[in-house]
């Protein structure tokens, strides 16, 4: 993986954290819209995180691809990409 590891598991640790503190507020039974607003916040991070991940793939290894990569390597790499696109938009 090519994004910055320390901000990558930082992020990963946190929605951790927020994870641990929405079981702790279901085992509480704590009011829903509290619940719905947490789980909200870690699905944003959640998407932060992978926003990260997914660009630093871009600038190194799609890059890489296209700029020296064979045709079968460029044609991969963008077929990757095609396929997670279609991923995130389900």
């Amino acid at each position: 993986m090519k994004a910055d590891h320390k901000q990558v598991l930082q992020y990963l640790k946190t929605a951790r954290g927020q994870i641990d503190g929405i079981i702790k507020m279901v085992e509480e039974n704590r009011y829903c819209i509290d619940v719905s607003t947490q789980l909200m916040a870690t699905q944003s991070l959640l998407g932060k995180t992978n926003a990260c991940v997914l660009k630093a793939h871009m600038e190194s290894c799609v890059r890489d691809a296209m700029e020296s990569g064979t045709e079968a390597d460029k044609e991969a790499k963008l077929a990757e990409i095609e396929k997670l696109l279609d991923k995130l938009a389900k």
